[in-house]
Formats: structure tokens, C-alpha cells, sequence
């Protein structure tokens, strides 16, 4: 693959990425042979080689001199090695043994790049910056883990600033899907941050190509939820109850859900504003928060 790429301007709404050449991949796969290395389908490794997708992360990012980042699962180093030349700092965290050894080899040479060996569920953040540093997360994330990772770094005590990751399409939509028609990962997405599809990335942009379609995805964090609730970890046990059946009215889910009385539920929800034949999707941020302070007074236990 080419270790220098001209940058591609970030599109204004989502637009799909072209297949990437099969010299590209090929390259891949040919450094993958010198490595005596294989792609591990147990660690769901589609390694990202399109020289223009790379750069159109790193563009997402706003990535800069002065930023830290944090990559998830380097895999052959092509997103290093973007980020390396336009970061001042970049932390990347390999989950396999073997390539996480030969990528310290590859960036040696190279101080402000320092590469992990652990697994980003296990890992503890603080680790990776240190001094509580602001930092962004930038990473190409293996589908099956994807989701995990992305909750496990916004829920954080220390969190990044931006997260701009490629995910698979489905999963991005539902973290991006606007208010009203949201699900519960769209609603949790939504407390921590701002999210929003920056591009589509077709399968033969990777090696080997996965059979789905990707997609960018930048959430910019806020510094604090957007909604004021009693409890986070309430908050968001109420709202799981509420899509344990998303096609039902809330009125009998929550009650049945909470096992709370049917009367019960009906009032709080009044009171939250929210008619009690609503279904779970349609419900704001501040909706499902006003119900849950509602809840509190009502003596729900969440």
C-alpha cells in the first residue's frame, strides 16, 4: 500500500467510497505474507487499505500537532501511519500479539508513536493517557466488538473529545438516527454525544472485503450530558425498559417491565409530558429524562 496518500476533502453529507484497486489489497496481503501472518477471523480483521478512506478519517477528526490520539486495533499500521504524520501524539492499542510486535518494529523510528498489546474492553483508559490529557478516538473497529468499544470509552471517566470510527452502516444509523426515531443505542449515543455519518465505505475498500458496507462515523462528546437525571445508571435502566418491546405503548411496557401498577405508570408519564400510547422510539432525550424524574418520585426502582 502507499505510505503517502493525498488527502480527500471530508464530503458534506455521506457519500460512498469507491472499491480500492486490487494493487492495494494485494499489498496487503502480501505484507501480511512477510509478516507470516494471516487475517484472524476470530478477532474480525478487515484491514482498512483504501489510501483515500484513511485519509478521510483522519480529516473527520480535525487531527492536528496538537492532538492525542487514541487508535483501537491498528492491524497493518495504515491508519498509524495517517495519523502519525498528522498527530502530535498516537497511542494505538492491538489486540493480536503478533502484529502489535511487528508494528512496534515498523514505528520504531518514530517517538510520538507508541503501540499497546491489549484488548480495548479490558484495558483501562486512564492508562493510555495519561495526566488527563484531552485526546480523540480514531480507529477502524472490528464489527462483532465495535459497539462495546465506542460505549465503553463514552461512558469513561476521562473520554475523548471527538470519537470517529468505522463501524458497520446498520450500526452507524442506529447511533445517528435523529430524535423521534431513535433506538436504544441511538438514545444512549445521544446522551453522551453528537453523532453523525460522515461517509459510506464499500467492502473492497478492505482486506480481506467484508460482505457489508461501512461507515465513518464522528460523534463529537459533550463535556456533560445534555439532560440533567438523578442517576445515569437509572436512566438508562429505564430507558431499556421501555424498548423491551419497542412496537408497544410505553404505558403497558413500563409496567410490566418495572412491575409497577398500570395507573402508576400512566401518571408519571403525564406528568413527564409524554402521552402514555407512545411507543419508546419517538421519545426526545429530555423526554426519556423528565420521565425518569418522574419515575423517581413515583418510587421506581431503577
Amino acid at each position: 500500500m502507499s505510505p503517502r496518500s493525498r488527502a480527500v476533502r471530508t464530503p458534506k453529507r455521506p457519500a460512498e467510497a469507491g472499491d480500492t484497486p486490487e494493487g492495494e489489497r494485494s499489498a496487503a496481503g502480501r505484507l501480511l505474507h512477510r509478516m507470516g501472518l494471516q487475517p484472524r477471523k476470530g478477532l474480525g480483521q478487515h484491514f482498512l487499505v483504501s489510501p483515500g478512506v484513511l485519509e478521510r478519517i483522519a480529516d473527520a477528526g480535525d487531527v492536528g500537532p496538537d492532538d492525542t490520539v487514541v487508535e483501537i486495533g491498528p492491524g497493518l499500521g495504515a491508519l498509524t501511519e495517517v495519523l502519525a504524520r498528522k498527530a502530535g501524539s498516537v497511542v494505538a492499542l492491538e489486540l493480536d500479539d503478533e502484529l502489535a510486535e511487528a508494528l512496534k518494529g515498523v514505528f520504531a523510528d518514530q517517538p510520538h508513536v507508541s503501540i499497546h498489546h491489549g484488548d480495548a474492553m479490558k484495558t483501562d483508559i486512564a492508562t493510555l493517557v495519561l495526566d488527563s490529557k484531552p485526546y480523540k478516538l480514531v480507529a477502524n473497529l472490528p464489527y462483532y466488538v465495535a459497539t462495546a468499544i465506542v460505549r465503553r470509552f463514552l461512558e469513561a471517566d476521562h473520554k475523548p473529545s471527538v470519537i470517529v470510527v468505522t463501524v458497520q452502516r446498520e450500526v452507524a444509523q442506529s447511533m445517528s438516527a435523529p430524535e423521534g426515531k431513535t433506538g436504544l443505542l441511538g438514545v444512549a449515543t445521544r446522551f453522551y454525544g453528537n453523532p453523525k455519518i460522515v461517509s459510506l465505505v464499500k467492502p473492497g475498500s478492505f482486506y480481506p472485503p467484508p460482505k457489508v458496507t461501512s461507515a465513518v462515523l464522528r460523534i463529537d462528546v459533550h463535556p456533560s450530558p445534555p439532560v440533567q437525571v438523578p442517576s445515569e445508571a437509572g436512566f438508562f435502566t429505564l430507558v431499556r425498559a421501555g424498548f423491551s418491546a419497542p412496537r408497544k405503548q410505553l404505558k403497558g411496557v413500563l409496567s410490566h417491565a418495572l412491575k409497577a401498577p398500570v395507573g402508576e405508570v400512566e401518571g408519571a408519564l403525564l406528568t413527564a409530558g409524554v402521552d402514555p400510547t407512545r411507543r419508546a422510539e419517538t421519545l426526545t432525550l429530555e423526554e426519556w429524562a423528565a420521565l425518569h424524574r418522574a419515575g423517581e418520585v413515583a418510587g421506581w426502582r431503577l
